[in-house]
């Protein structure tokens, strides 16, 4: 079995409509993805952003970005803390030497929370992820190097529907989204991004619909 994802975007800041392509082919239990990015289709059949990857889910996934030359390695793992499922997460990007430990603590249906630290770095970035009701979802976040906060708020709506605020205190950046995800029609994002610090500088609008195809 293959699939294949399309999708184009548009953001008024660039004036200019792009698109991404993946690919993914099942071969047992591994997964092999070749993507490209908006560059790669927009300006027709080159190897610029072609990225190929390995996956085999819950396990790892290996990325190699070809016209950089980049390695990508990402290990999941999940264990259990008093009783109550931790996932894993280490990501190393070899051209940065960069290392990323990522981990989620499930609570219950209702609440968990995450931390992200890399390696070499003083602080954190910690999340609490509160579902209310099953339709609204709290995240508010604090990083420790910036002694930031930022703060998301979703809430499903007509079924397929999304709808998303989030903001964030140090570029005091404030955005709305509405998307939805459905099988049969594809799925759309209609984004607007507003900077509260420059009161001139018009917002952001960005659009993007994807396509999933059984190939």
């Amino acid at each position: 079995m293959m699939k294949a994802s399309l999708k184009a975007k548009y953001e008024t800041d660039k004036a200019a409509a792009t698109g991404a392509a993946t690919i993914v082919f099942n071969a047992g239990d591994f997964k092999l993805r070749a993507s490209m990015t908006d560059a790669t289709v927009v300006n027709g059949p080159s190897l610029n952003s072609l990225a190929l990857a390995v996956e085999k889910p819950g396990s790892f996934i290996f990325d190699y970005n070809v016209p950089k030359k980049d390695f990508r390695f990402q290990f999941m793992n999940s264990i259990r803390v008093l009783e109550k499922p931790l996932n894993l997460n280490y990501i190393h990007f070899r051209g940065d030497n960069r290392t990323i430990l990522d981990g989620t603590l499930v609570f219950d249906s209702a609440n968990k929370v995450s931390a992200n630290h890399v390696l070499g770095s003083r602080g954190c970035k910690l999340k609490y992820n509160y579902v209310h009701g099953g339709l609204t979802t709290f995240e508010p976040s604090y990083d420790t190097t910036k002694n930031s906060w930022d703060f998301a708020v979703s809430r499903k709506v007509y079924g397929d529907d999304v709808c998303r605020a989030t903001y964030q205190t140090t570029s005091k950046n404030l955005r709305f989204e509405w998307s939805r995800s459905s099988k049969l029609n594809g799925s759309f994002k209609v984004a607007a991004s507003l900077c509260l610090a420059d009161e001139l500088k018009m917002p952001k609008l960005t659009a993007e619909s994807s396509w999933d195809l059984d190939i």
